[in-house]
């Protein structure tokens, strides 16, 4: 079971999270959220951390020469799509490194992700105008009807990952908030605790990997 811990802001996080055996991190570069980080400082941390940890950008309605700016200035592996972007605005970038993020609310949700070219859809939840990152639980019941290979994320934490990971069996999972101490900050504690349960729920690793590092670095 591949996870990405995401809203990464310092180095200090991103090695707890590959030390307790994450297969990515996230760095978020939406400036209105609290996880937001600049991306000199994302490269900076980047050149810092092992090769095989696979670093994806979050980006939230951002223009196409900004996404490929940062993607190849900070030496990105995968683009996360977690606004408003469109099937046709994703088709601009190789689909195999694109994650899109969906919130599900009723049956016509679930259409839209199989409009999506990318590699996976990430299904999160919105909440008071913000785009994720909310503590909130996603649409568990629906998520589990996406037709893509599924990244569950919206308010993961060590009380119901067990749980999500029996209801909805994703292909993989994104925790950000119900690993943190503070937004931004992650509790390094809460980071081994809750691998550890994913680790001893024995989750299917046999299936192919979403988060998957570019070719031409």
């Amino acid at each position: 079971m591949q996870v990405k811990i995401c809203g990464i802001t310092n180095i200090e996080d991103a090695l707890c999270a590959t030390e307790n055996g994450a297969a990515a991190v996230g760095f978020i570069f939406y400036p209105p959220s609290p996880r937001y980080i600049d991306p000199q400082r994302a490269g900076e941390i980047i050149d810092r951390l092992p090769q095989h940890l696979v670093k994806v950008g979050v980006f939230v309605n951002s223009k196409e020469q900004e996404v490929h700016r940062i993607y190849d200035d900070c030496r990105l592996d995968m683009i996360q799509f977690h606004g408003d972007e469109s099937p046709e605005f994703c088709r601009q970038f190789t689909g195999d490194r694109v994650i899109k993020a969906l919130e599900l609310k009723n049956e016509e949700d679930l259409k839209k992700g199989d409009l999506y070219d990318v590699a996976a859809i990430l299904v999160d939840s919105r909440h008071a105008g913000l785009y994720g990152g909310t503590g909130k639980t996603s649409n568990w019941m629906l998520a589990r009807h996406i037709s893509q290979p599924l990244i569950l994320s919206g308010g993961l934490k060590e009380e119901n990952i067990h749980d999500a990971l029996r209801v909805v069996n994703p292909a993989a999972l994104d925790i950000n908030s119900g690993v943190e101490s503070s937004p931004g900050k992650k509790d390094h504690a809460k980071i081994a605790r809750i691998m550890q349960i994913i680790n001893m729920a024995g989750a299917d690793s046999a299936a192919s990997a979403i988060f998957t590092r570019r070719k031409d670095r």
